[in-house]
């Protein structure tokens, strides 16, 4: 089991358990980057989104709503920021499907938005390679 996230979601690496059912796992991150900083996961290994299957999302994005609510209603937090990167090309660095919950407070001044330089392209063209007919 090569996985980082599937060992830990096996018991076989340490992590900092916040929240845990049979499909899902809540753990703080390590880059102590941000107080907070949790990463969701499925215990159930997938890449990323775009291979995850809709039971898996669903278990998972009720977990991120579970952990959301407790910061904010039970922590003091006013908000969370979810973050995802799928596929290398996207900056996703673990190959397991992962969002990031970053708690978060007014006046925190966390940024934890990415700074784009501007679109290349008119807002009609890429509507036209968009859309869903």
């Amino acid at each position: 089991m090569a996985c980082i996230f599937c060992r830990i979601a096996a018991g076989l690496a340490p992590s900092r358990k916040i929240y845990e059912d049979a499909h899902t796992m809540v753990f703080l991150d390590i880059a102590k980057d941000v107080d907070g900083h949790m990463v969701a996961i499925p215990k159930k290994h997938v890449k990323n989104i775009l291979d995850c299957d809709g039971d898996t999302l669903d278990h998972l994005m009720r977990t991120v709503k579970k952990v959301a609510d407790h910061c904010v209603h039970r922590c003091g937090y006013e908000g969370v920021n979810l973050l995802n990167a799928s596929d290398e090309s996207a900056g996703q660095s673990v190959p397991h499907f992962h969002i990031h919950i970053i708690p978060r407070k007014s006046g925190d001044h966390v940024n934890a938005w990415p700074k784009f330089d501007g679109a290349k392209h008119e807002t009609e063209e890429m509507y036209e390679i968009l859309r869903m007919d």
